[in-house]
């Protein structure tokens, strides 16, 4: 009878350190992000926003997850003028994981979808929205098995507001997160 315990115990223990290794389902991810935004217009020159992100990833296999992440950014400064600034994305596309180490995995992802922005400037608001897409990849860290640190994400971020003209302009911008991943 103490062997059959015995040989359960060790088959559980197996069996657990064997679940662990398995791709979660479901990743979700909260934490800071830098963006670097980037005017179109001439002569502005570009600015730094500060805030965070969130994304909800469902891995299809151990390579494959479909991503849903959204932002909110602010700047209370732009080329010196006191502007308040804030951008909202919200992006949707493909994640390609290489998890072949235990420790760490790099991502690449693609995103579309769309930002809202608002900005107030000595008591005049306005607001607009337009196409956003992002293009790049991070790499997280595992530091148990229902946790990781993003050690680093970056991206290019295309926005298409209008700006001083009257027709819509390509902002290139960059964002830059770091976090905690929650897997389920």
């Amino acid at each position: 009878m103490k062997h059959l315990v015995c040989l359960l115990g060790v088959l559980f223990l197996f069996g657990a350190a064997a679940k662990a290794q398995e791709t979660p389902k479901v990743d979700v991810f909260a934490g800071y992000s830098y963006v670097r935004a980037n005017p179109a217009t001439s002569g502005v020159d570009g600015f730094n926003m500060h805030g965070g992100s969130a994304s909800l990833a469902w891995n299809a296999n151990n390579w494959l997850g479909v991503v849903g992440e959204f932002g909110g950014y602010h700047s209370g400064e732009i080329s010196g003028v006191s502007v308040d600034t804030n951008l909202y994305s919200y992006l949707f596309g493909p994640r390609v994981s290489y998890r072949k180490h235990e420790r760490f995995t790099p991502f690449g992802q693609i995103l579309f979808g769309g930002a809202h922005q608002t900005t107030s400037v000595s008591g005049a608001s306005a607001s607009q929205n337009s196409f956003a897409m992002s293009l790049g990849g991070g790499l997280d860290a595992k530091l148990s098995n229902r946790f990781s640190w993003r050690v680093g994400q970056v991206e290019y971020l295309m926005t298409r507001f209008t700006e001083l003209t009257t027709s819509r302009e390509t902002q290139n911008n960059t964002r830059i997160s770091t976090g905690i991943v929650f897997h389920f």
